[in-house]
């Protein structure tokens, strides 16, 4: 898969400076697919798919 130059990274670090929450939902290999999920239910708004090493410090 090519780069996206850090733009679902962007998409993902935008969500979570917003309150939103997230969580891992599938990983294959070096991808990972992440939920975004609503702040106050836990609703899924949309998924990205990242490489691992573009997961936040700590959940790598």
């Amino acid at each position: 898969m090519p780069a996206d130059d850090g733009a679902t990274r962007a998409i993902l670090d935008r969500w979570i400076a917003s309150g939103g929450h997230w969580t891992v939902l599938a990983e294959s290999g070096d991808r990972v697919t992440v939920g975004l999920l609503t702040c106050d239910g836990g609703e899924e708004m949309d998924r990205v798919v990242l490489g691992r090493d573009e997961l936040p410090q700590g959940h790598r």
